[in-house]
């Protein structure tokens, strides 16, 4: 019995319309989104990346890997993203409990200092869960530019979490649509009550990397074209070896900033 390939094409046919999508809507955004992210890596300063949950696995596409360039910061919090465990300790439950804590995003971002001419990235899939509007508006409040990508339409089918009432998409200077469908699985199967198959993950990997070779190119044009991690198949190992450690040396010296000196608590902290 030869396995029925129609459930993966129908899977195929959603990856498509969600590339087809993006190229046909969201170019400009890509576009304003890498303007932000170029002046702020030209002028010496950091684009840091924030998400939770599968969100993660965008923050990661852009840094560090192959075709990847130093500029921008991830912070992730393993208590988070850590999913492999699903139950027992560090479980989903514990993940999804922190995910939705309000309060616990502010409290991230105290453990940075941040830069002048940094920006920010929030990927959230559905752009309303505690922790990301924390850091959304912990951005905000620090005068730093911030991009957000989400699923609108997921975004806006779902009932903000946050106290303040916002959506990420309230909070953002740019917003970037990973065209993925609300509820993100694409593929009904026949007998099978719920959609299988999430589409974000290639959403979100089609976004960042049109956003990274626009950041690439414009600093290129600029003058400061950027280290590239680029695999020894292309420029031998030697090379490669080589380039992968000038490359982690320029990002350390970038982000030695964001581990600066300890913060000093104010008074609201103290109780002075």
């Amino acid at each position: 019995m030869t396995i029925d390939q129609g459930p993966a094409l129908a899977y195929l046919d959603g990856a498509q319309t969600i590339l087809d999508r993006i190229r046909s809507t969201q170019l400009p955004n890509i576009a304003a989104a890498a303007q932000i992210c170029v002046d702020s890596i030209a002028a010496g300063g950091l684009v840091h990346l924030f998400g939770t949950g599968h969100s993660r696995m965008a923050v990661e596409e852009i840094f560090p890997r192959h075709g990847s360039f130093p500029g921008f910061h991830p912070i992730v919090e393993l208590s988070l993203t850590y999913h492999t465990q699903v139950v027992g300790a560090n479980g989903q439950r514990q993940a999804i409990y922190l995910e939705r804590l309000e309060g616990f995003g502010e409290v991230i971002l105290n453990n940075f200092v941040f830069g002048p001419h940094d920006s920010f990235i929030v990927f959230s899939n559905s752009g309303v869960n505690g922790v990301v509007i924390d850091v959304a508006l912990g951005v905000k409040r620090r005068g730093m530019p911030l991009i957000a990508v989400v699923s609108l339409d997921h975004c806006l089918a779902s009932v903000p979490k946050h106290s303040s009432g916002k959506r990420l998409t309230d909070i953002a200077d740019v917003v970037i649509d990973n065209c993925s469908p609300k509820g993100d699985a694409m593929v009904q199967v026949e007998g099978l009550q719920y959609p299988v198959g999430p589409g974000s993950t290639v959403g979100y990997a089609v976004v960042v990397n049109a956003m990274k070779c626009l950041v690439a190119a414009e600093l290129t044009r600029r003058g400061q074209p950027p280290l590239v991690l680029t695999s020894g198949v292309l420029i031998g190992s030697a090379a490669s070896a080589d380039l992968f450690e000038r490359t982690y040396d320029d990002y350390r010296a970038r982000v030695a900033q964001v581990y600066g000196p300890p913060r000093v608590p104010d008074s609201s902290e103290t109780g002075e």
